[in-house]
């Protein structure tokens, strides 16, 4: 497993588009939205915390769906021929969404600290960066799942429906605290609110324990789906 994990990083790494994407992105929404937000008294480490939080989210999510043109080829076939377990499969396809969900918290973060006027202290930093990027662990096992129910060619709509709810309604961009009662109970479902929760913290401080008990509840859940369906598929092929 660890030499199908180095060479999944390797391959990741040399797509420069897709990680050049994936740090681009929510560091041009952070440039965008922080003078907006910041003409309605919202500090900048709020802006930093929503948008980091989205760019990890969503750089994880999109990883792990690519594993949908995988099946489609017959990748993931070729390879259950192979002494690579399952479990070492999945375990290396989430590793390398966790690797590439990093840049994008520290590219937001750096963006904030050089042009935003955001000053923390250097434990307030590390909070700020690893908190978020470890957050994004139950996200990282949904693209997974994503991965094995959709296909290359409905991979797209299903990764945008996702992204979108999750972002918008989790609170991720808008308070949750401005929408009205039913939405908000339904934010506050959503795995991408309490990952806002961990974001924002840095600014609003707020109980992070609780947020880091529920995005493990996620990531177990997720998890096992993700391994049932893996065998589900194996059984089929």
């Amino acid at each position: 497993m660890t030499g199908y994990l180095a060479f999944e990083i390797r391959r990741t790494l040399r797509d420069a588009k897709f990680l050049l994407f994936a740090v681009a992105l929510p560091v041009g929404l952070y440039l965008l939205m922080a003078d907006r937000f910041a003409d309605r008294g919202a500090p900048a480490s709020y802006v930093m915390g929503g948008v980091a939080a989205f760019g990890a989210m969503k750089a994880a999510l999109d990883t792990g769906a690519r594993t949908a043109v995988e099946r489609d080829i017959g990748w993931q076939r070729q390879l259950r021929l192979t002494p690579l377990s399952g479990g070492g499969y999945l375990l290396a396809k989430g590793s390398v969404a966790m690797v590439v969900a990093l840049p994008p918290v520290a590219g937001v973060s750096l963006v904030a600290a050089l042009a935003g006027g955001v000053h923390l202290s250097p434990g307030g930093w590390v909070s700020a960066v690893l908190g978020v990027w470890a957050g994004t662990v139950p996200f990282a096992l949904l693209g997974l799942l994503i991965g094995q129910l959709a296909t290359a060619r409905n991979l797209q709509a299903y990764q945008g429906a996702v992204v979108l709810l999750l972002s918008f309604v989790g609170g991720l961009f808008i308070p949750v605290s401005t929408f009205p009662r039913a939405l908000a109970t339904v934010a506050r479902v959503l795995p991408s609110y309490w990952l806002a929760q961990v974001g924002h913290a840095t600014t609003l401080g707020g109980d992070t324990w609780r947020a880091a008990l529920v995005l493990t509840s996620y990531a177990l859940v997720l998890g096992a789906a993700v391994a049932v369906r893996y065998r589900h598929g194996a059984a089929q092929a």
